[in-house]
């Protein structure tokens, strides 16, 4: 049985995002491989610690994992590491929560993993925001973006670092009073990576880098929310060296309001407007939904505050649980001015049995339809 998040974290249920985050810190300085070298019981905590910050740092996971415990994400449904991180994601994700705590040089910009001992570094992750309509959202899309990244510039060479030797790490050896204490550090001379540049051409940068344009195909599946953050793998900066791995492409969703259709989680909301003589008699309208217009019977009679549902005309859930519903509030529109003759006619009907209010048990409250729409 997996652990829980928030205890891996040593944090409440209601901590803030700010002590998640300070908690997540705490964590990984303790528990960071650079510090506990060949130690597998922490690079066991170190990775635990990352994936409980990767769901407790989103709020749309962080409200799905308080809600359904691991099975949230079980089955792959927009999920995380599960288990399965590596030291490359977790250092690419979440390399903006150690700062400076673990030194750095060679290659700045670029992320270092396990102090170099991999002889590796991978890019920086590059962030875009993608707006997407109320349809798109609904029924997923793929996007084409240009996006400029950093490549390597053809013709770089490369070669063995001479200070560590390709290793990535330098070794010093102290005096104390306990005795001789020898560590590890990360090469200062190449950043971990077990090279420096040999040879580049002359539009290259120090790091043997040059910007290009790049258009990138996002496949957005259907059931995303606004604020929910897609990865594309490999599409951020490339980095330096020749075992060098390109960061990622982090995908941002914005999702744009819709002209009659109001989304609460995955279901949708329509306000439907009639006339008094359309509720009276029932009548047929046509509405809009996220796969076009639908025409819908409105019987006679029908009060104004009754909802109607179109089941499984919402949105479709991110974890592939179906699809919401489409809930059509009936407004019966009173008008603000009568002529003469409609005067007369609503006068005569005052005292009439039929134009009387008899609710019938059926008919709902305003409070119980709330209560039962938030429930």
């Amino acid at each position: 049985m997996k652990q829980d998040f928030y205890e891996i974290l040593g944090v409440d249920k209601g901590a803030t995002a700010a002590e998640i985050k300070k908690a997540y810190r705490k964590q990984a300085i303790k528990y960071h491989p650079d510090k506990n070298p060949g130690n597998k019981e922490a690079e066991d905590m170190f990775k635990k610690a990352a994936e409980a910050y990767e769901v407790l740092s989103d709020p749309a996971k962080k409200q799905r994992y308080d809600q359904y415990g691991h099975a949230a994400f079980e089955g792959g449904g927009g999920g995380y590491g599960g288990g399965g991180m590596n030291m490359d994601d977790i250092f690419s994700q979440f390399g903006d929560i150690f700062g400076s705590a673990f030194g750095g040089g060679g290659f700045g910009g670029f992320s270092g993993f396990g102090g170099g001992a991999r002889g590796h570094v991978k890019g920086s992750n590059l962030r875009i925001r993608v707006k997407l309509s109320l349809e798109e959202v609904a029924n997923g899309v793929e996007k084409k973006v240009k996006v400029r990244r950093k490549v390597q510039a053809d013709g770089v060479t490369f070669k063995t670092c001479p200070t560590c030797q390709g290793t990535g790490q330098v070794t010093r050896v102290t005096n104390t009073i306990l005795g001789r204490m020898q560590t590890a550090a990360s090469c200062t001379s190449c950043g971990g990576v077990g090279q420096i540049i040999d040879k580049k051409p002359a539009e290259a940068d120090a790091h043997g880098m040059v910007v290009q344009e790049e258009t990138v195909s996002i496949k957005i599946p259907g059931g995303v929310v606004d604020g929910m953050q897609l990865k594309v793998t490999g599409k951020g900066n490339g980095a330096p060296g020749n075992n060098g791995i390109p960061g990622d492409l982090l995908v941002l969703i914005e999702e744009l309001d819709h002209p009659t259709l109001k989304r609460e989680g995955d279901n949708l909301h329509f306000d439907l407007y009639i006339s008094i003589a359309e509720a009276v008699l029932g009548t047929s309208k046509e509405i809009d939904t996220v796969s076009g217009k639908v025409r819908i019977k409105l019987e006679e009679g029908i009060q104004s505050g009754k909802i109607l549902r179109l089941k499984g005309k919402g949105i479709p859930s991110i974890n592939g649980y179906g699809s919401g519903d489409l809930l059509v509030h009936i407004n019966v529109w009173t008008p603000k001015t009568l002529n003469k003759e409609q005067r007369e006619f609503f006068e005569s009907m005052m005292g009439d049995d039929n134009f009387t209010p008899h609710p019938e048990k059926s008919d709902k409250s305003f409070f119980e339809k709330v209560k039962d729409m938030f429930s």
